[in-house]
């Protein structure tokens, strides 16, 4: 979908330029095709007309003797025909008569030395000879005696002069340019229209792209909610993620799918049961076992929408160790999904520099030193080097900005991410939402 009204415009009208400029060219070849064909059956016809006259007693005497001798009547049917050659055959293909009008030599040594088909009864052969900037059409029949058996063949040849063929062009242009012009005038005509379906559609684009949006922020804040914290939290690791992809260079549809999983990425813990999910002492061997299974049941919760299958990789993954120590599947290295070792990072930083009910929070300095010692063993290095070079300016900006730059930030990221903010012009926007 484009991303603006001004992109909205140029890209109906560049479709329809196009479509009208392809059926312009699809118009001049077929009318191409069809005057070349029509050239062809005139001169088949032509060809057959003139074979009459070798149904006679006497020619078919002469064909059937192989007489040497010129019959009068074969220059009288160049007067009578488009023809500037005639030539007769006998049926083992030697030449007995032929006839010429006052023509350059090359078209009739082109007409001469070009091989053709020779066809059974009932059957007909033509083909093109270029020749000279010209276009000679040749057409050969066969002729059959009285017993049905083929007693020798006719060919005629026929001239596209440069005058010939220069009409023949100008009739194609015409033709394509009036197809042409036939389709941007019903264009015009239609575009109104298309304009406000197309403007339709961005609309109901960005109002199920909305319902999803609003779907991760509910989910995020019931996570919250029932994780005894605010949904300050998901945003802080949104922004820190973000930035640090952006960082990384990693493709912006990764970066989008990063963004639900970061905001989603605890989601499973909606089915932890209470005595351990908000036990306030260390968990048992046990309930710890109970408490790694929130990915899998994150897993399962999104796994009928369709919109946050990407946000799985992280869901499922953002608990797996570089070493292969994580869970739940004890992946290593670069078989976990670069999202979940970038989230890796950014979840654990923010859990150490976050105050909770239980401790207060670690100073920037000590964070990042306990991730630099856990970089090859539960990090990945190259990860942990670039976000130690980010870290004190998110921690800074995080900050400040407080949970309600927290949120303003967050909206960036899905204008960037989502195209929320482009809507074409006439599409109502939702409030407290930037429109461009």
């Amino acid at each position: 979908m484009p991303d603006s009204p001004r992109q909205l415009l140029w890209l109906l009208a560049s479709r329809l330029s196009a479509a009208a400029l392809i059926i312009g060219f699809a118009a001049g070849g077929a009318l191409y095709l069809f005057e070349t064909r029509r050239a062809e059956l005139a001169a088949l016809e032509r060809v057959a007309d003139s074979a009459r006259h070798f149904e006679s007693p006497a020619m078919q005497l002469a064909i059937n003797a192989k007489a040497p001798e010129e019959h009068a009547a074969l220059s009288r049917l160049l007067d009578r025909t488009r023809f500037f050659g005639i030539r007769v055959f006998s049926a083992d293909r030697t030449l007995i008569y032929e006839t010429w009008e006052d023509v350059p030599a090359a078209l009739i040594d082109a007409a001469r030395s070009r091989q053709h088909d020779w066809p059974e009864r009932g059957q007909s052969h033509q083909n093109w000879v270029e020749v000279a900037g010209e276009r000679l059409i040749r057409v050969v029949l066969p002729l059959v005696g009285e017993d049905a058996t083929v007693v020798g063949y006719l060919e005629g040849v026929s001239r596209l002069d440069e005058q010939s063929l220069q009409a023949q062009r100008e009739q194609i242009r015409n033709g394509a340019l009036t197809a042409t012009l036939s389709v941007l005038a019903t264009a015009l005509l239609l575009y109104p229209l298309l304009l406000a379906m197309l403007r339709q559609s961005s609309a109901l684009s960005r109002r199920l792209l909305d319902a999803n949006l609003s779907l991760i922020r509910s989910l995020g804040n019931a996570i919250a909610k029932r994780d005894s914290d605010t949904d300050t939290h998901n945003y802080r690791v949104t922004f820190y993620a973000v930035a640090l992809a952006e960082a990384m260079c990693v493709p912006e549809k990764e970066i989008s799918d990063l963004v639900v999983g970061a905001f989603l990425h605890d989601v499973g813990k909606i089915g932890i049961p209470d005595n351990i999910l908000l036990k306030p002492g260390k968990l048992t061997a046990d309930e710890f076992d109970v408490m790694k299974t929130h990915p899998l049941l994150g897993i399962a919760i999104v796994a009928d929408n369709p919109w946050l299958a990407g946000a799985a990789l992280t869901i499922r993954n953002h608990h797996e160790h570089i070493d292969g120590t994580g869970y739940p599947d004890g992946l290593r290295g670069d078989a976990i999904p670069r999202a979940a070792r970038i989230f890796a990072v950014v979840d654990v930083f923010d859990a150490l520099t976050s105050e909770r009910p239980y401790k207060k929070p670690m100073a920037l300095a000590e964070a990042l030193t306990i991730i630099a010692r856990d970089s090859g063993r539960h990090f990945d290095p190259e990860v942990v080097a670039i976000f130690k070079e980010i870290a004190p300016v998110l921690y800074a900006t995080a900050g400040q900005a407080g949970n309600t730059g927290l949120r303003q930030e967050m909206q960036a990221v899905l204008s960037r991410y989502f195209r929320t903010a482009a809507v074409p012009a006439g599409a109502a926007s939702h409030p407290g939402e930037p429109v461009d």
